[in-house]
């Protein structure tokens, strides 16, 4: 198993490319199945996940091509962030848990499978590392559209002769139930509403590719959405936007370490509460052509903060900014409010000096002047994230282990980080 090293210290300096967003490829990827013939996605990032699903898509009946490595003393270089994907013919209807416990999202395909060939068969994600997401939303909507919904033997079996449009409530935002919803309701029969609908850029990015398909797809991006389902949808070509969770990490370390970097092929306006709060906490943050520079500040100055679904303050960036609030001068307060047990870091991140104390659902993070290197294990992606961060600028070094965690959503992350000046890299075989 590997791990990451990091000899803490260096201010990183330079530029650094935002690879495409894994969230939205997810169910850019699934929602293929709801089409007949060969699609295919360009900026898809090569990470775990994406394979997984890949697997859980050939398995359903699908050809999967992603980039084969250009033959040896070729000139030609492999792109590896094109997946080809032709869904002419599938043979079966079941997500099976071997995959499914693996990544949450593969249940992004019981809405197109039911759409499309009238039924699913999905196995219950159950909870996960930071807490339990049930897909009861999904459930409730398609059996609004519906659907004959049956739970047993730890899979939920989803049926319809052809599903009809329905007016859907959410009662919380779910981006998971959202995209479900509206890639079934694209092939439904008449018009359905979506209320109370997540807002994210990855659900108005589904829309988009909706759209392209021949849906008829409007509101994503807003707490309303209107789909007019339509009898069949074609496949397309298309580009996968950047991946916004990565970019605010990159930014995040520009801050922490006092750096002075370029975060190249991000969308500023997926980001407005990770800008507010890196300004909040004394980082220089400017727009430029083709990115974001972010400046770190001399001093870095506490924050508080609540996480929310967008446009507020992304949950999958709380784990990230609890670093910078350990070097910050002054006691920062963060609340997390989407998941009840986003915490696991905080052990980590107190055996390299953190001043860390959990009340509930809120974090009191007193800065230190200093954080020293330790061996410290990931618990999910984004405390993966958080500890390669803190090795940035601790005091000796730091060994991040079972970083698979972080391969599910960082693109060879030690590779982008060494150009900017970080000693940082991957070592095989780690427990």
């Amino acid at each position: 198993m590997d791990a990451i090293q990091i000899e803490g210290g260096p201010r990183l300096e330079g530029e650094i490319r935002v690879s495409g967003s894994k969230n939205a490829s997810l169910p850019i990827l699934a929602a293929s199945l709801l089409t007949s013939g060969s699609s295919t996605f360009h900026n898809v990032p090569a990470l775990n996940d994406i394979r997984t699903m890949c697997r859980l898509l050939e398995l359903l009946g699908a050809e999967a091509e992603l980039p084969a490595p250009a033959p040896k003393g070729s000139r030609r270089k492999a792109d590896p962030h094109i997946v080809k994907l032709t869904t002419k013919a599938i043979k079966d209807t079941t997500a099976p848990y071997e995959l499914v416990k693996t990544m949450r999202a593969s249940v992004l395909v019981l809405g197109p499978l039911v759409a499309r060939h009238g039924q699913a068969r999905v196995s219950l994600p159950g909870g996960c590392a930071i807490g339990a997401r049930p897909i009861d939303q999904h459930l409730k909507g398609l059996e609004a559209m519906g659907a004959k919904i049956v739970l047993e033997h730890g899979y939920v079996t989803a049926k319809a002769k052809r599903l009809r449009g329905a007016r859907l409530v959410c009662d919380i935002p779910t981006v998971t139930g959202t995209e479900n919803l509206m890639m079934a309701a694209a092939l439904a029969k008449g018009h359905s509403t979506i209320e109370n609908a997540a807002r994210e850029p990855e659900v108005e990015e589904l829309a988009r590719v909706l759209n392209k398909m021949g849906a008829r797809v409007r509101g994503a991006g807003t707490s309303v959405i209107d789909v007019d389902g339509v009898d069949e949808l074609h496949p397309i070509e298309h580009a996968i936007i950047p991946d916004r969770i990565e970019a605010g990490t990159f930014m995040v370390a520009a801050a922490l370490t006092r750096g002075n970097v370029l975060v190249r092929d991000c969308l500023p306006e997926h980001l407005d509460a990770v800008i507010a709060k890196l300004r909040s906490a004394g980082a220089t943050v400017t727009a430029e052509s083709g990115g974001i520079r972010v400046k770190g500040p001399t001093t870095i100055l506490p924050v508080d903060i609540t996480t929310q679904p967008f446009p507020g303050f992304p949950t999958d960036m709380q784990a990230q900014f609890m670093v910078l609030a350990t070097r910050a001068k002054g006691q920062s307060v963060i609340t997390e409010n989407i998941f009840e047990n986003r915490y696991m870091h905080v052990q980590e991140l107190a055996r390299m000096g953190a001043d860390i104390m959990i009340e509930g659902r809120t974090a009191i993070i007193r800065g230190v002047p200093r954080l020293t290197g330790a061996p410290v294990m990931a618990t999910d992606l984004r405390a993966s994230a958080s500890l390669i961060l803190a090795g940035l600028v601790a005091e000796g070094r730091t060994e991040v282990l079972r970083v698979y965690h972080l391969d599910r959503g960082y693109e060879r992350i030690e590779k982008k980080l060494r150009p900017l000046g970080a000693r940082i890299k991957r070592v095989k075989g780690r427990m």
